[in-house]
This record gives structure tokens, C-alpha cells and sequence, in this order.
């Protein structure tokens, strides 16, 4: 196994969509091992493939409570209900953190390395997951959820800072500039 390079924004290619998966073929599951042993090393719960710069559609997730990793391919959202405020990251927007609105219960449509279609239903942590990682393979990034632009602050490692001041002159990116750099870069492909 080996971990592959993380693609960051403003990389162009997390702004595509991906394209679904024809057929399991060794290269496809080699893909995934990589993809797994990669998430863990950055510490994610989930990961989508074109965030290490494949544009086929494929994500592994594993939550805390998970014996071993979810694999989705060609996965789709067939059912959501419901909707909740949550706090998000994203690996590959890494030293931010926003607020954003995801579905409370969501109905999922994956196909597993072994061929077979499976559905699953999930709250909590999965939902939120799985919503993540299937905006990532359609180009979406949880920046595009944000309820309001003040709503996404920077990681400091002092908590009572946390909170990104727009008028801050310390050389660090505001927020505002990271959610603009996002939008420029929509794609309709």
C-alpha cells in the first residue's frame, strides 16, 4: 500500500465531477487500499478519490465505530431527510472549519468491490460522511454549504482565537478569499 499525494484548493480537479466506475479491476482496488491507507495517515474519516487526483467515482469512509472501511463506488444519495446544523472539514481545505447544513438521514446507493449493489441507510456521523464525500465526487466541496461566509473560521491552535477576524492583518488568508478562490473555480463539467 502506499500513500498517495492529497490534492488542496484550489486544485481544479476537486471542482470535476467524477466519472463512474465500468468495472472492479485490480488497478480499481489497489486504488482504494492506497485510498484507505492514505485517509488514515491524514487522519480523515472519509475520502474521495479525486481528492488524491482520480477522477473516478469511488470514496472510503470510516467513522470511529466502524470495524473496517466503507467502500463506495458510483455511490448516490436515493433518499434524504430532514436537516441539521453540523461543524465540517475537509481534508483537502486543511486548517478551516465551517458550519453547514446537512440531512439528519440519508438513503444511500453503492456498489462494494465485490460488483454487488448494496443500499444503506444512515444518521449522525455516517449521513454527514457520506453526503461529504458524495459532494466531493461531484465536485462539490462543504465550503459551497457554508449558511453564512462568517460561518467558517481557521484552526488555531489557541482555542479562544479560533474565531478568523476579517480584519485581521497578520498575513493569513481571510475567509471570504477562500470561499471567492472556491467560486471562481465551479466547473460544469
Amino acid at each position: 500500500m502506499a500513500i498517495l499525494e492529497m490534492r488542496f484548493l484550489p486544485d481544479p480537479i476537486l471542482r470535476r465531477k467524477a466519472v463512474k466506475v465500468a468495472k472492479i479491476t485490480p488497478q480499481l482496488k489497489k486504488l482504494v487500499e492506497n485510498m484507505v491507507e492514505t485517509m488514515r495517515d491524514q487522519s480523515g474519516v472519509g475520502l474521495a478519490a479525486n481528492q488524491v487526483g482520480s477522477l473516478q467515482k469511488v470514496a472510503v469512509i470510516e467513522t470511529p465505530d466502524m470495524e473496517e472501511p466503507m467502500v463506495l463506488i458510483n455511490p448516490e444519495i436515493i433518499k434524504a431527510e430532514g436537516e441539521r446544523q453540523v461543524t465540517e472539514g475537509c481534508l483537502s481545505v486543511p486548517g478551516w472549519r465551517g458550519t453547514v447544513n446537512r440531512s439528519e438521514k440519508i438513503k444511500v446507493k453503492a456498489m462494494g468491490l465485490d460488483g454487488k449493489i448494496y443500499r444503506l441507510n444512515a444518521d449522525e456521523l455516517l449521513a454527514q460522511a457520506l453526503e461529504h464525500e458524495i459532494d466531493h465526487l461531484n465536485g462539490i466541496l462543504y465550503i459551497d454549504h457554508l449558511i453564512d461566509h462568517e460561518s467558517l473560521w481557521k484552526i488555531s491552535d489557541h482555542p479562544e482565537e479560533e474565531e478568523l477576524d476579517v480584519e485581521d492583518d497578520d498575513g493569513e488568508e481571510p475567509a471570504e478569499s477562500i470561499v471567492a478562490e472556491t467560486s471562481a473555480s465551479v466547473s460544469d463539467d
